[in-house]
């Protein structure tokens, strides 16, 4: 009888014959390094279901901060002998190039894999902002044979994690 779960790394569902039961493989799908489970039971593990409140909650917290910022950073000293001086309607947006959205991305990445969470966080926060772009380019790094310089001390199942982590947040 053959074992049945899904990879770590993709989700997909694989089935692996009953001799290879705590042994090491790779995902037909990802090509990622995979541990094949022991199954007694003959069930199927299951995958946790994503928690879509927190999700939600998470992207709701994100937007409000990213607004709160925006005003911090449109705030303007306003001279009290200027009257007609108004502040503008809503803050500016600023754009970021995709040039320093790939920075910010290898340095996230770089910044994790090193443990430094508290500047890793505060560089992702800018990152989500960039949505589909930021999407882009992770998936390009995600691709590319050659890992960035940067990046090429960390082991690839680590960074693997490390990308799927970060595109899960933004998506």
């Amino acid at each position: 009888m053959a074992i049945t779960f899904h990879c770590e790394h993709c989700g997909k569902k694989i089935e692996a014959p009953d001799g290879t039961g705590g042994k090491w493989g790779k995902c037909p799908a990802c090509h990622n390094k995979i541990y094949v489970p022991d199954s007694d039971t003959g069930e199927e593990l299951k995958i946790a279901p994503i928690d879509t409140t927190d999700v939600a909650e998470q992207k709701r917290l994100m937007a409000e901060t990213r607004r709160i910022e925006q005003e911090i950073l449109s705030e303007k000293e306003i001279p009290e002998d200027s009257a007609e001086i108004t502040p503008p309607a809503s803050p500016p947006i600023f754009e970021v190039s995709d040039n320093e959205l790939t920075k910010n991305i290898i340095l996230y990445l770089r910044l994790m894999a090193d443990g430094d969470l508290d500047q890793a966080e505060r560089i992702a926060n800018s990152i989500v902002f960039c949505g589909e772009r930021a999407l882009k380019v992770i998936e390009g790094i995600a691709l590319s044979e050659i890992p960035e310089p940067e990046l090429a001390d960390i082991p690839q199942q680590v960074l693997s994690g490390l990308i799927r982590t970060l595109r899960t947040r933004i998506s």
